[in-house]
């Protein structure tokens, strides 16, 4: 069995919490973005009125204006200086954000839950004024990096299976793992809803309860169930990357907003 060290590359570049790059920089948009302009649907949307495919129907319905002119064109591109406005009101862009959280146990990762436990949005409530919300999900006992933004392009785009962005973990499991079991891990588990295949696997203690994985399926508790699959309880789970973000110098319970390089790097 493999004992070696499991740590994921260091991160750079650092932001303190209370710093909040201008995610809205050039360098943050497509070179046809800034050419041409945004699409009406994507300016609508990122005005935190709808989403892009409802923002579709109220451009069809005439409910759009560009410069007081009824705007029926689905792809009609949104130029510098241009005032858009729904039902009179003028729409303004929503800055971006995008922020790092390290979750703590205990939480949850929703915006709300009817049966009033805590989520993840009390740890970053007071982090901005933007309505940002949790990219995927860590279990409730599940503890390390969350990522959350108001971008729903990017959002959407980080949860798809083909986008295969990846994730580190250290697992402490409730006994030594064997080495029938590490090979079979390492191989590739066949579970209830397909095969789970595991990019890196170490283990990184002496007493070979705890290991590190990484991953990049995005698959519901997919971690958990790898080990769970052979007979081991996790009795602990903590994400220690995300992509090429760390934990480092970002404590247990604590958020940081990410550098614009972060977050050119995400999209």
């Amino acid at each position: 069995m493999q004992r070696k060290k499991f740590r994921p590359k260091s991160n750079r570049n650092k932001a303190k919490a209370s710093e909040k790059p201008d995610y809205q920089s050039d360098k943050l948009q497509t070179v046809t973005e800034q050419a041409d302009g945004i699409r009406l649907n994507k300016y609508i949307a990122n005005s935190g009125v709808c989403s892009r495919r409802e923002a579709d129907k109220l451009i069809e319905k005439g409910q759009i204006t560009a410069d007081n002119k009824v705007i029926a064109e689905l792809g009609y591109k949104v130029k510098p200086g241009v005032v858009i406005r729904y039902n009179k009101r003028v729409l303004k862009p929503e800055k971006q954000v995008y922020l790092l959280l390290n979750k703590p146990k205990g939480f949850i990762s929703t915006t709300s839950d009817p049966d009033d436990r805590k989520t993840v949005m009390d740890l970053v409530s007071k982090a901005c004024e933007e309505q940002i919300f949790p990219v995927g999900r860590l279990d409730r006992m599940t503890t390390g990096l969350l990522l959350f933004t108001n971008d729903g392009e990017l959002a959407k785009k980080l949860t798809l299976p083909t986008h295969k962005i990846k994730k580190i973990y250290q697992v402490e499991l409730n006994k030594a793992i064997n080495q029938g079991d590490f090979e079979k891990i390492a191989e590739g588990l066949t579970l209830e809803d397909g095969k789970a295949t595991v990019d890196d696997l170490a283990i990184v203690s002496d007493d070979g309860k705890t290991l590190g994985i990484e991953i990049h399926m995005g698959k519901n508790r997919i971690v958990r169930r790898i080990f769970e699959h052979l007979g081991y309880q996790v009795e602990k789970l903590d994400r220690v990357a995300y992509g090429e973000l760390s934990k480092k110098d970002l404590p247990r319970g604590n958020w940081r907003f990410l550098t614009e390089k972060e977050a050119l790097w995400l999209k």
